[in-house]
């Protein structure tokens, strides 16, 4: 199991070199100014692995993912590993998902599949979801469901997620940084906890443009469990402060 884990990495971590260097490429080179065809790609190091008010890993962790867009279609592939594995979570994992989305005039709305691997424990799950949001009014409201429909007994969470996002960009003009601030509050309906919760997320960044196609952008979080969520006999979820930074290489 341990030179699996070991492979997944690697493999993860070779994907977001690729991808790196075909968006640092064709971004120089215009192979897509006529097409529709988008490649990103990333790299985050948090202080631990928060993921809807659950700790999934109190450990350093590194978070590499890949996207291929065309049409409004994203294909991804992303990972979360943890670095020093002091403790007792089994949170490696991998996540490939397809995604469309669309925005209209005042709206935008997104709908797709999500299939986690969870490598160290020998386990996924698996999960649809479908959201729909505002693009035109002060803060972008977002609210999303997601249902998970896999088998507790193979890992899945068998229940609900229903979550509003908010968030607002502040520009400096002429200056390469910017300040995002953003927050969400989530409803859990017996998604890995046996009765109803949820959790509110709170998330500082400072993005940094360091040229056309490569963004580093350091951030702060704060994760609030409530309910079901929190309660020690069910959830057993506390407040959590945790950090980090993510480096984008786009086209």
């Amino acid at each position: 199991m341990i030179k699996r884990k070991r492979v997944l990495k690697v493999i993860l971590v070779i994907g977001i070199l690729i991808g790196a260097g075909i968006s640092i490429i064709s971004a120089e080179a215009g192979l897509f100014d006529d097409t529709e065809v988008e490649i990103s790609s990333d790299i985050a190091f948090f202080s631990k692995y928060m993921w809807r008010g659950f700790e999934l890993d109190s450990d350093p962790v590194i978070q590499p993912g890949v996207y291929v867009g065309a049409y409004g279609f994203t294909a991804s592939v992303w990972g979360s590993f943890d670095l020093r594995d002091n403790d007792d979570f089994n949170s490696e994992e991998v996540d490939y998902s397809v995604d469309y989305s669309h925005d209209f005039e005042y709206m935008g709305i997104s709908l797709g599949h999500i299939y986690y691997d969870f490598p160290s424990a020998d386990a996924h799950s698996k999960e649809f979801y479908v959201g729909a949001g505002l693009t035109q009014v002060p803060l972008s409201p977002f609210v999303t469901w997601y249902h998970d429909y896999s088998k507790e007994e193979n890992g899945g969470g068998n229940g609900d997620y229903v979550v509003l996002d908010l968030g607002h960009t502040f520009e400096f003009e002429d200056k390469p940084v910017a300040l995002e601030l953003g927050g969400h509050v989530g409803y859990n309906h017996e998604l890995f906890i046996d009765g109803n919760g949820g959790d509110v997320g709170l998330i500082a960044g400072l993005p940094i443009t360091l040229s056309d196609n490569v963004t580093f952008a350091p951030q702060i979080a704060y994760s609030i469990p409530f309910g079901d969520l929190e309660d020690e006999d069910d959830g057993n979820q506390s407040d959590e402060f945790y950090g980090g930074c993510i480096l984008t290489f786009s086209m």
